[in-house]
């Protein structure tokens, strides 16, 4: 095995940089070969190894445009091979066995993986929200198969539905089934398909390693169709479940009746005065739609995020046991933390059932249409009416009183630990923690916490796009135009917007972002400002009674976004020009 160096560079801009690094590393690693990678970019030097080791290489190769400003002085000219990016693209796989074959060494120890032919693959991604983690997965998928040789067709199910959906012949003719989902993802159409399962992050962060894994661990998927309630065990490997993932998919699922029927209620106050539910406004347009998003959707929010749960845990028939325990939630006042609990009882209850209940072959088809539904229905409610319900309804209670009775210093304290949540991991777990503690309030009519979040969660990329203008000389010339769309991402609330300034320089940039973004929420907090809507930015704003203090609440997105700006201008150092 031979020990391989490469440098890759490319004028074209820091994709096509990293994608001509991992078309090599690919290429290498499929023909036998071990090689050590350094990425030369707008982004700066990533370094995969030192003077030293470089004096040992058996050979380097530099894949850069002319130009590229390489300096060659530090590199073996006996053992160095120079191509040209579109070399690399072409055929990867041939660079690395020119630069061998130089010194007379065997290119492939490994036949049988260097004549592996292409994979065709399927994959889906799907985040909470549906927004930016959903489509940034879908694209670095994408980037990842192209720079492996790979065909791949990728469905995105984002906030408006399924895109570039998966036809029956494309899965028909897959090689590779790969799911990269914070959510529960359907699964019935790849049955016998091999299939690996992984989160939003894996695939963001190194898309090229987890195809290269997922080929490596990919187990065939077993549904059982009808007559199974959950997911064959170790059908994937790399699957990721757990507590937080069936949360998230309820969420998912309850975020859109908690934005329409938020958006209602203050369209219904903007019409008919903040007392438009009294008697006195029945028939009017103003009464009607207080009913349709306080008594429908509003409603509706729980049972939708019980039954989720309950679904990302025991598949379809744990949908109904779900959402009956989340109707009987709200009836018995418990709220959502009611709605979590039942979901998760059904949810658990369900894929026990389906565990232990044997029938014979010809009776299997009752299970999910029939028994697993009953069954599941009776344990929840049951539970939640008799033992669960008024415990926890108690609970949320307590709750809601205490965070009504917030004042001044308690709120603030509040606001800063959502703030700083918000943009702790812009849109990881703690980001959703905050984001699924607020939304959840609206419906008991605690709607402080939301406007907190939403303003907290704004502040990073507004706070770095500030940055960028105020202190240019902190960030490269590529950093400065993709600010501007970082400062539209960021007042459409998606935080997102400031991942790649922090993949780039996390150390700084996280605690800019924290210190802003609890800043933020702090003062919000501090002045009261309620929010009815939980996603759309400042575009929420012009909704009349969306927000009670829309001036107060601009100035909060505005101070935390001056604190990060200036923070980052304090905490990064100035780039040589």
């Amino acid at each position: 095995m031979a020990q391989l160096f490469a440098i890759a560079a490319s004028q074209a801009g820091p994709a096509h940089s990293f994608m001509l690094g991992e078309a090599l590393l690919a290429a290498a690693t499929r023909l036998g070969h071990e090689l050590k990678l350094r990425v030369v970019s707008s982004f700066g030097t990533q370094e995969g190894f030192s003077p030293e080791e470089l004096a040992q290489a058996h050979a380097v190769i530099l894949a850069a445009d002319a130009g590229s400003g390489i300096d060659r002085s530090a590199l073996p000219a006996d053992r160095l091979l120079e191509v040209a990016p579109e070399a690399v693209f072409r055929d990867a796989a041939q660079v690395v066995q020119q630069a061998l074959a130089r010194l007379g060494m065997p290119a492939a120890p490994a036949p049988a993986q260097a004549a592996a032919r292409p994979l065709r693959i399927v994959a889906i991604t799907s985040c909470p929200t549906g927004v930016a983690h959903t489509f940034m997965a879908a694209e670095a998928l994408e980037q990842g198969a192209k720079a492996l040789g790979h065909q791949i067709h990728v469905e995105t199910q984002g906030s408006v539905g399924a895109q570039n959906a998966l036809s029956a012949q494309a899965i028909a003719d897959a090689d590779l089934v790969l799911i990269a989902a914070d959510t529960q993802v359907d699964r019935a159409r790849f049955a016998g398909k091999r299939l690996y399962s992984a989160s939003t992050k894996a695939a963001i962060h190194d898309a090229a390693a987890l195809i290269g894994k997922a080929q490596a661990e990919a187990a065939p998927w077993q549904d059982a169709g009808a007559t199974s309630a959950a997911p064959a065990a170790g059908a994937s490997k790399g699957a990721a479940s757990g507590p937080y993932k069936h949360l998230m998919t309820g969420v998912s699922f309850m975020l859109p009746f908690v934005v329409a029927g938020g958006l209602l209620i203050a369209l219904a106050f903007a019409l008919g005065g903040i007392y438009v539910y009294d008697d006195a406004h029945q028939g009017t347009i103003g009464w009607s739609l207080f009913q349709v998003g306080a008594k429908a959707a509003f409603a509706l929010m729980v049972p939708a995020l019980a039954g989720y749960i309950a679904f990302s845990i025991a598949d379809r028939p744990g949908i109904a046991p779900g959402m009956v325990g989340g109707m009987l939630a709200g009836t018995v006042g418990a709220g959502f933390l009611g709605g979590i609990a039942a979901g998760f009882i059904a949810g658990y209850a369900v894929k026990w059932l389906n565990q232990w209940i044997r029938l014979p072959r010809g009776l299997e088809g009752l299970k999910p249409v029939l028994l697993l539904p009953l069954l599941g229905s009776a344990i929840v409610g049951l539970l939640m009416l008799m033992v669960i319900g008024h415990p926890v309804a108690a609970a949320m209670t307590a709750l809601t009183g205490f965070l009504k009775g917030m004042q001044s210093s308690s709120a603030v304290l509040l606001g800063i630990v959502l703030g700083a949540m918000m943009a702790a991991d812009m849109g990881g777990p703690i980001n959703k923690a905050a984001y699924v503690f607020s939304t959840s309030l609206i419906a008991s009519g605690v709607a402080t916490p939301m406007a907190a979040a939403m303003a907290a969660g704004m502040v990073p990329p507004l706070g770095i796009a500030l940055a960028c203008r105020l202190f240019a000389s902190r960030f490269n010339a590529e950093e400065r135009e993709a600010s501007k769309a970082a400062a539209v991402l960021g007042l459409a609330f998606i935080t997102e917007g400031a991942i790649p300034y922090v993949a780039r320089d996390p150390l700084r940039v996280i605690p800019a972002c924290v210190l802003g973004a609890a800043t933020a929420g702090a003062l919000s907090m501090w002045w009261g400002v309620a929010l009815q809507a939980p996603h759309g930015g400042v575009f929420v704003l012009a909704i009349p009674n969306a927000v009670n203090h829309v001036l107060l609440y601009g100035a909060a997105i505005v101070a935390g976004t001056v604190v990060t700006a200036l923070a980052l201008g304090l905490f990064k150092k100035k780039i040589a020009a």
